[in-house]
């Protein structure tokens, strides 16, 4: 009965040195050249501002944002077993699939409604 488990844990070994090796080999052969430019953060050409050390507070747009992504993945996720299954699951899959669709876009149209989609 293990031995069905034995190629899956060769690929996690496999992998896992390949994943090292990467790292470790890119720290010995890759360039040590470091400077000032080099080590500052990089926003896209804009220069960073300088805030005070300390935590700082991030727009609330960023967090819904995020959320909504995270959202309409779940969505997404959700949709591809249904489309595989579709045929096996008759009506009743149908109408759930709607409702939860439904459910999404009533969501969605609040927030879009809200402003939670404009970037100003």
């Amino acid at each position: 009965m293990l031995s069905n488990y034995v190629p899956i844990l060769v690929l996690l070994v496999i992998a896992s040195a390949f994943a090292i090796g990467s790292v470790i080999t890119g720290a010995l052969v890759g360039p040590k050249r470091y400077n000032r430019a080099k080590l500052d953060a990089y926003e896209c050409g804009i220069e960073p501002p300088r805030e005070p050390v300390g935590p700082h507070r991030f727009p609330v747009k960023f967090y819904l944002t995020a959320m909504l992504f995270i959202v309409f993945d779940i969505e997404i996720i959700f949709l591809y077993p249904w489309a595989v299954a579709f045929g096996a699951l008759g009506t009743f899959g149908l109408v759930e699939m709607v409702l939860f669709i439904a459910t999404v876009f009533v969501a969605y149209a609040y927030v879009w409604r809200r402003g939670g989609l404009e970037w100003d």
